[in-house]
């Protein structure tokens, strides 16, 4: 006979969700990462390679403009073939595209890797966001997006400081090299682990993928990302206004081309009903305005560390771990505490305190000029990393909260790409905002260091208005606190499963 008493089966997948859990974010932390470890490595990989600056420019760029353009595609693979499948499969093409960009002998090499690097985290990360959807319940969002916001915290200052710290060691004689090649047992390790834990999800119905819709988008975020990324160094021709106006007729048909499909009846791209949904749609537009003002932030605020203030990799990066882990512990506090009681007001009052710590900045950059210290700096970099755990996490949240379970890959492709693009705009507004300063300060014979902050003091007034307007438009958000009568899940039959392998 039996025991009268055995585990419960609900125990076991409890824990096989929260190991996957693990994997996924881990996947998450890898593309974090990545998008900014090569930073910090750029003048050793210059000497060793002998690069020239165009080419170091799509090192760096040619990951994001690659991962941008791959997103709104990669959402709805996973929708198609089976989110695990597709997860798994960018997984391992992450992995190998790491392993040729450590092992890259000339910059062309190393440039081809790090673009299809891009291109396998735009397959990957909207699984993230789709399997996290998929496989809890509206009950456990709150813990599961804190702990999403903590990793994207935790991802967006790591990898300066892991960079630097690689680059400094030296390892085995490698130099810049295992920035790369440091991904290899982390991706092998999580191809496993998916295997095993990972439950496999797709939509419900068998869908084609729209495959002049794939040829549309990605021309429209072409025309539009390649001059933001090019027209600087190219001093802004002609030709780069002509095609960033282009891309919005181009835009424009492939609305109508996705309302075509809808109309014959066929899967399109980009789910239009989706916009129909008021948190979505309304939450897409804040994230495009606060994606922008992040991008020329971020970007600014790192040049103003090393070359303003003359501090060296490692010592801006860990400066800055300051902003990251206090956006960590809030995001965990304002998901799991504030957003139930609160809803959007949490979103504004994170943007009113964004342009509190934002102001402080700009007084220690104006006050304190290239002196600046790591402790004057510390308290805005505290309440500026507060107020960013308050809008990311809430934010993400807020646009997928009410998408259905079977465009889960469409809507979180597109929020990610909005969020590139976003980030995308703000580095091209930075020609504007930021080294046009820089370049009159330069030709005024002022000391560069003086010009760089000068530059960043004046791009801070830029990052602040658009901090005014993403407030503002909060107002059109829901007011996103819980309906006890809207909490229940969707049947499973809205969800194709299988078990994990």
């Amino acid at each position: 006979m039996k025991p009268a008493q055995e585990a419960p089966p609900a125990s076991a997948e409890d824990r096989r969700r929260w190991i996957a859990l693990a994997v996924v974010l881990t996947a998450s932390l890898l593309d974090l990462v990545d998008a900014t470890i090569v930073n910090v490595a750029i003048p050793t990989i210059q000497r060793d390679i002998g690069a020239s600056y165009s080419a170091i420019q799509w090192i760096t760029g040619g990951y994001t403009l690659a991962f941008a353009v791959g997103l709104i595609t990669g959402g709805r693979l996973g929708d198609i073939w089976g989110r695990k499948r597709v997860f798994q499969l960018s997984v391992l093409g992450f992995t190998v595209a790491s392993a040729l960009s450590g092992l890259a002998t000339d910059p062309e090499m190393l440039i081809v890797a790090r673009i299809l690097q891009g291109l396998m985290a735009a397959m990957m990360v909207p699984q993230v966001l789709s399997i996290i959807h998929v496989t809890f319940s509206p009950e456990e969002s709150g813990r599961v997006y804190g702990l999403f916001g903590a990793i994207s915290g935790i991802g967006a200052v790591s990898g300066p400081v892991i960079g630097a710290l690689l680059v400094e060691w030296d390892l085995f004689g490698l130099a810049w090299r295992p920035i790369f090649l440091i991904n290899l047992p982390i991706g092998v390790a999580g191809l496993i682990l998916g295997h095993y834990y990972l439950t496999e999800s797709k939509a419900p119905h068998a869908v084609r993928l729209d495959l002049v819709g794939v040829a549309l988008a990605s021309l429209s975020l072409l025309l539009l990302v390649y001059p933001l990324t090019q027209g600087r160094e190219a001093d802004w021709p002609v030709w780069s206004f002509a095609a960033m106006a282009a891309s919005i007729p181009a835009f424009v048909v492939f609305v109508l081309h996705q309302r075509a499909r809808i109309r014959a009846e066929r899967t399109p791209l980009v789910e239009l009903s989706l916009f129909k949904i008021k948190s979505f749609a309304a939450g897409i537009a804040v994230q495009l305005t606060f994606g922008t003002t992040f991008g020329l932030f971020s970007l600014t605020g790192a040049l103003y560390m090393q070359i303003g203030l003359g501090w060296s990799a490692i010592h801006a990066a860990l400066t800055s771990l300051l902003f990251g882990a206090t956006m960590a512990l809030s995001t965990n506090v304002a998901m799991r505490k504030l957003m139930p009681k609160y809803g959007r007001a949490v979103l504004q009052a994170g943007a009113l305190l964004m342009i509190v710590g934002l102001l402080g900045y700009y007084w220690v950059a104006d006050s304190k000029g290239t002196s600046a210290t790591t402790w004057e700096l510390a308290p805005v970099l505290i309440v500026a990393g507060w107020a960013l755990g308050m809008i990311m996490a809430p934010l993400m949240s807020a646009v997928l909260s009410n998408v259905p379970f079977q465009h889960a890959g469409s809507a979180s492709g597109l929020t990610n790409t909005v969020n590139q693009m976003g980030m995308a705009i703000g580095l091209g507004l930075a020609s504007v905002a930021y080294f046009t300063v820089v370049d009159d300060a330069t030709k005024a014979d002022q000391a560069s260091g003086a010009a760089f902050v000068d530059g960043f003091a004046n791009t801070l007034w830029w990052v602040i208005g658009g901090m005014v307007l993403a407030f503002l438009l909060m107002f059109a958000l829901p007011s996103l606190r819980p309906d006890p009568k809207a909490s229940e899940p969707e049947p499973a039959s809205d969800d194709v499963s299988e078990p994990a392998h």
